[in-house]
């Protein structure tokens, strides 16, 4: 099974910013819509950010919208997420989904390849 790769996380204080990427060993991540989740223990996967296969349609999870911005580059095979004033809430695995098919955007389970998601820690 294909595997996406993320890389970007760390630890931060309230207000910084942090990029996350992922990428794909594969070159059909342009080809599909990809996704940003997160999750914290106990929690289930919560929505965070789309964006269509073109680059030209986002989605935002209300709690991030106006803070964080999805974006992708397809001559690099890869997709950003540009997170800034983050919260102490926004602590969390994250993780980005690539969806082959047509699905609910906000269900993990439409989604085919995963990556194994960086830690993000907001701390102060």
């Amino acid at each position: 099974q294909e595997q996406l790769v993320e890389s970007g996380g760390g630890v931060v204080h309230p207000g910084d910013s942090l990029r996350l990427s992922c990428a794909s060993p594969r070159p059909t991540l342009p080809l599909h819509l990809v996704t940003w989740f997160r999750q914290v223990p106990g929690k289930e996967r919560e929505f965070v950010a789309s964006i269509a296969r073109g680059g030209t349609a986002q989605g935002y999870a209300a709690s991030v919208k106006g803070r964080f911005a999805v974006s992708r580059d397809n001559d690099k095979n890869v997709v950003y997420l540009q997170m800034n004033n983050l919260r102490l809430e926004d602590t969390a695995v994250y993780h980005c989904a690539q969806m082959v098919g047509v699905g609910s955007l906000s269900s993990p389970s439409e989604y085919d390849y995963w990556g194994q998601g960086p830690q993000v820690t907001v701390s102060s």
